[in-house]
């Protein structure tokens, strides 16, 4: 028997797309080649320490998608309060900032500086925007840009910010400027939606979430089934009329008059049946990925530092954000003298980073730990290395082109759909990804909404950059993850 539809990727938008369409009346089958339910949003669980693949919090400006966790979740989804720093220069700066903070750390003489140097990027603004480093320029001045966000900027995502197209800083940190960070300073105002003081959070993390929603799924006539990946996607002249499935040694043939794919585009197009034209090929081939590494150390004693997590500006390690994740939830730390820490590295894969044994890679991270003094090394017990390809999607200088030509050809096929992160090769936040899958079900259900408009105006402004961001608005140093 066919399914109604097929759906590549158990994440958030995958996830989110089958209970729609369960609640419906419908039966979808979601494969994922993972082992766990939530994509990058999944909980791994190492000796009973649960972890996130970089910290999701639950937070967003979409009241469906916040009905839909409250609803999973119930007294499973807890308020935290958030307590987040910048490590810069060797020291540690409030995030979301503190005036006293700020001026303690840079002096009143730097702060001049910093708002000579933004009052000449006014009068004088780069022309075109067509980089980041332009963007942030006329929005902070170029002193802020070279001492805050380009250092922290170019360890995640590898390449010159000269490289890095405006468009991420427009999606990500969309009305941040100067002046709207010094009224959240003065005035305590926090319209600036990464700069909330609490979020939610499930109690043993997000995969929780996905975990629960999965079981929910199956339960109304739907099929959740990992290790298993769609490795084709069989065409009809337009239309899809069924993929092949792989799991280990066995693959199918899998009818369907329906596909929404959360794989990453460039797969998604190598993978179609005949095969695109050689331009969409060739711009499939053109994107790119930062990929993604976290070291977990189980820490004996009960919390090093009180912060969520840290951003480490520092050029000086190679480590770019640190998870404290008893602070996230106490239910993720088995036992009640120890701490799991993770470490975030962002690399490619092949890299020195990436292709370093786990012995090799848990010996940095705690090298470094000791280094920035949040740990003593000795303290560290042990530890496990996960691994995340395909993590972040570049916005290079040709992305936007290879989008452009991969968007005008799916869009002459019928029954396909592409959704989240991976799919639309954007840097979506876990509700944007939801929304993605929520309103592609609606569009098999009769209704017609454009997805590649879901992150243009209902976004927020996410922790991955915006710390650079607000270092700098501070004057001392400025994200997911997003991404995550």
């Amino acid at each position: 028997m066919s399914a109604d539809v097929v759906i590549a990727g158990a994440g958030p938008g995958g996830l989110t797309a089958a209970h729609a369409l369960v609640r419906a009346g419908w039966r979808p089958r979601v494969f994922d080649r993972g082992v766990h339910v939530g994509g990058l949003a999944r909980t791994e669980v190492y000796k009973g320490y649960r972890f996130d693949i970089g910290g999701h919090r639950f937070l967003t400006k979409v009241p469906e998608i916040e009905a839909l966790w409250k609803e999973i979740l119930g007294d499973d989804l807890i308020r935290v309060r958030r307590l987040s720093r910048i490590q810069y220069d060797g020291r540690y700066f409030d995030y979301p900032l503190s005036l006293p903070n700020v001026l303690r750390h840079i002096g009143p003489v730097e702060g001049l500086r910093f708002l000579a140097s933004y009052v000449r990027a006014r009068l004088r603004p780069a022309a075109g925007e067509e980089t980041f480093e332009d963007w942030v320029t006329n929005r902070f001045g170029a002193r802020m840009y070279e001492r805050f966000f380009k250092t922290y900027t170019e360890k995640v995502w590898g390449i010159p910010c000269a490289q890095i197209r405006a468009d991420w800083a427009a999606q990500r940190i969309r009305g941040l400027s100067l002046p709207s960070v010094v009224q959240n300073l003065l005035f305590h105002r926090r319209s600036i939606k990464s700069l909330t003081t609490e979020f939610l959070y499930p109690r043993q993390g997000p995969g929780q979430m996905w975990e629960r929603l999965a079981a929910l799924i199956e339960s109304n006539g739907g099929d959740v089934r990992l290790n298993a990946e769609v490795v084709r996607v069989h065409l009809d002249g337009p239309r899809v009329m069924a993929v092949t499935v792989r799991a280990g040694t066995e693959s199918w043939r899998e009818p369907t008059p329906a596909f929404i794919s959360s794989m990453p585009l460039a797969a998604l197009v190598g993978r179609l049946d005949p095969a695109p034209p050689p331009d969409v090929l060739r711009a499939a081939r053109g994107l790119r990925h930062r990929d993604f590494l976290i070291a977990v150390l189980i820490v004996r004693g009960v919390n090093p530092f009180p912060d969520n997590w840290i951003y480490v500006h520092s050029p000086d390690v190679r480590v770019g954000r640190i998870q404290n994740f008893r602070n996230w939830s106490a239910d993720m730390v088995p036992v009640p003298d120890r701490t799991s820490l993770g470490l975030e590295y962002f690399c490619t894969v092949g890299d020195d980073i990436w292709s370093r044994s786990d012995e090799g890679m848990l010996a940095l991270a705690t090298q470094e730990m000791e280094q920035l003094g949040l740990a003593r090394a000795a303290d560290v017990e042990d530890g496990c290395v996960i691994r995340q390809p395909d993590a972040y999607p570049v916005y290079d200088e040709a992305y936007r082109g290879h989008i452009d030509v991969i968007r005008q050809y799916l869009a002459t096929l019928e029954g396909l759909q592409t959704i989240g992160r991976g799919g639309m090769h954007r840097y979506n936040n876990q509700d944007h990804a939801m929304l993605t899958g929520w309103l592609a079900a609606r569009n098999l259900l009769g209704d017609r909404h454009d997805l590649w408009d879901v992150n243009t105006d209902r976004s927020y402004y996410e922790e991955q950059q915006l710390p650079c961001v607000m270092n700098a608005a501070s004057a001392r140093s400025g994200r997911s993850g997003g991404h995550r």
